[in-house]
């Protein structure tokens, strides 16, 4: 008897110290996926979606976004958002000016030029860069921005630029409408100045400052806020409760945290560059340049065969690129049927009985000033708010519209914005019941240009954590995200304002929405693609075929 319970108690001991190995591996094992590997679907720098081991992804180390707690899942999300953005610019040491990019000297050819293309045809060019002393670029970098148009047809599409890193780039057009079709390929910025942006956006974060204003009684006191703040003095913590979004001011010397009433941009930091980083940002010169074409820079283009012109933007899939066209001044979305909403009486219709809301920068503030110029049954109810900040409202009384504006919580910089009015966008989310009558558009980017992408990707999740449980609570809710846009640029714009950071932040924001059951305003295509100059704030034409597109998904074509 004796025996066979010794037996039994040891075999139990050998079960029980191999149940502690097993766990003691899985354990190893998750952890070695969770911190140092990651295999992830990304966007290279082409636009292209390749799949890959993301090893070693440094994070940046701002305001402690690099230790955040992250579930297994988010940190793989957030690993393979900064791998696809993380762009192969070499490290060859300090570059003299006469050896950066010169636009004047690369050049672009057409490659499979035949006599006649047809629409739907690919077209392909090679870019081919040279420094101002005429020698061929070894190494790539350069960040190129390409379209192809028909000006007499108010007609334009953008390119896809792939860098093979030794001074050669290709560029990939579709051609969507017949007629003589003309490339233009620009260099936004030279690799060079690539690097100064890159070294900016990880050691300068805080060159946008914030203010805000302390005030009781006879007393008013204004110190800097922001992400975070350096230095040992003690701040007033504004970080919000529900989403853990980080916000700091320096605390007032005699007034109390609570005595806050306003938050206004404080300005930009001077001296960023040495002067030999600032010949790589020279209007004119270096940015935003066109690059010549070596021969024709014209391709001719027929119409398609009746047979195979059958759906030809509607069958293209998800993922097309480009994802429209313009022709004739008008949006045409290759994946749907945009319909124009011409006339205020389509907009009041397709709006009857509903409640808008619209969250985010100045561009989609834009969206309400077009709708109430447009549209004069819907009168601005006056909420004594500042001019250009918000918020506002708009009501149709007679067809029971509700139109609402609210710019998204700091950072953002505007002029001042009162602190009960610093609302962010995932708590207004939150607070919607949503439903058929519910439409909410979001624009959030343009103000987290300076900042580490971390700072942008938690945004988002927030924002998008928010979204899901607004469709999950109320399935017919039209939720709508506008996309970030190119805009003007000069020598001191884009070290806050560079397109580059804001095609950064328009990847990350297609990647993280991806999926979630919104509608996309291409912005980005939409401005790249049109004739008119880049402006942060579009003209007019290009604001109404953004409304037209974002109407079409509130009232689609009954088909």
């Amino acid at each position: 008897m004796w025996t066979n319970f010794f037996k039994l108690r040891l075999f139990c001991c050998l079960l029980a110290v191999l149940m502690v190995v097993v766990l003691v591996i899985n354990v190893t094992q998750v952890e070695y996926l969770d911190h140092e590997t990651v295999s992830a679907t990304f966007i290279d720098s082409s636009g292209q979606f390749i799949s890959s081991q993301v090893t070693g992804i440094s994070r940046n180390p701002y305001c402690g976004y690099d230790q955040q707690t992250l579930s297994s899942q988010e940190r793989m999300e957030e690993d393979s958002l900064l791998a696809a953005l993380h762009r192969q610019v070499p490290d060859v040491g300090p570059v003299p000016f006469v050896k950066s990019t010169d636009p004047s000297s690369s050049y672009f050819v057409i490659l499979n030029s035949v006599a006649f293309f047809q629409v739907g045809s690919q077209l392909e060019v090679l870019v081919h860069v040279q420094d101002f002393q005429r020698k061929p670029k070894k190494y790539g970098g350069d960040y190129l921005q390409a379209r192809i148009h028909s000006p007499k047809l108010q007609a334009g599409a953008v390119g896809r630029v792939v860098d093979f890193q030794n001074g050669f780039y290709k560029v990939f057009f579709t051609l969507l409408w017949p007629g003589k079709v003309k490339v233009s390929i620009f260099l936004v910025h030279p690799s060079e100045g690539i690097r100064v942006l890159q070294r900016l956006q990880e050691d300068k974060p805080d060159r946008v400052y914030f203010k805000s204003l302390f005030r009781s009684g006879r007393i008013s006191e204004t110190t800097e806020c922001n992400v975070c703040l350096p230095g040992n003095l003690p701040l007033c913590n504004f970080t919000d409760l529900y989403t853990g979004e980080p916000w700091f001011c320096f605390k007032p010397k005699k007034l109390p945290c609570s005595s806050r009433i306003t938050h206004f941009k404080g300005g930009y930091l001077k001296g960023l560059l040495t002067a030999a980083e600032s010949a790589f940002f020279q209007s004119g010169v270096n940015i935003k340049m066109p690059i010549n074409s070596s021969g024709p820079d014209w391709v001719t283009v027929i119409p398609r065969r009746i047979k195979e012109t059958n759906n030809l933007e509607l069958s293209q899939g998800s993922g097309t690129f480009p994802s429209g066209y313009y022709y004739k001044d008008q949006w045409r979305p290759r994946k749907f049927k945009m319909r124009q909403f011409n006339d205020p009486d389509n907009i009041t219709e397709c709006l009857q009985r509903k409640v808008v809301h619209l969250f985010g920068d100045s561009t989609i503030r834009q969206w309400f000033e077009y709708l109430t110029t447009f549209v004069p049954d819907l009168v601005e109810f006056n909420l004594g708010s500042p001019k250009n900040v918000g918020p506002f409202l708009a009501v149709d009384q007679k067809h029971n519209i509700l139109l609402k504006y609210r710019c998204h919580g700091p950072p953002i910089r505007f002029t001042t914005v009162f602190s009960s009015e610093l609302h962010y966008v995932a708590n207004e989310l939150n607070g919607i019941v949503g439903g058929k009558n519910t439409v909410v558009a979001i624009a959030v980017w343009s103000h987290f240009s300076t900042f580490p992408l971390e700072v942008y990707i938690r945004r988002l999740r927030n924002i998008r954590r928010a979204v899901v449980r607004l469709l999950d609570r109320s399935p017919k809710t039209v939720v709508v995200i506008r996309t970030a846009n190119a805009q003007e640029l000069g020598p001191e714009v884009s070290l806050f304002n560079s397109d580059w950071y804001n095609f950064q932040l328009d990847t990350i924001l297609r990647r993280m929405f991806s999926g979630v059951g919104v509608y996309l305003v291409d912005a980005w295509e939409m401005t790249l693609a049109h004739y008119l100059p880049h402006k942060l704030h579009p003209d007019e034409v290009i604001v109404k075929n953004q409304l037209d597109m974002f109407l079409s998904f509130v009232c689609p074509l009954e088909t």
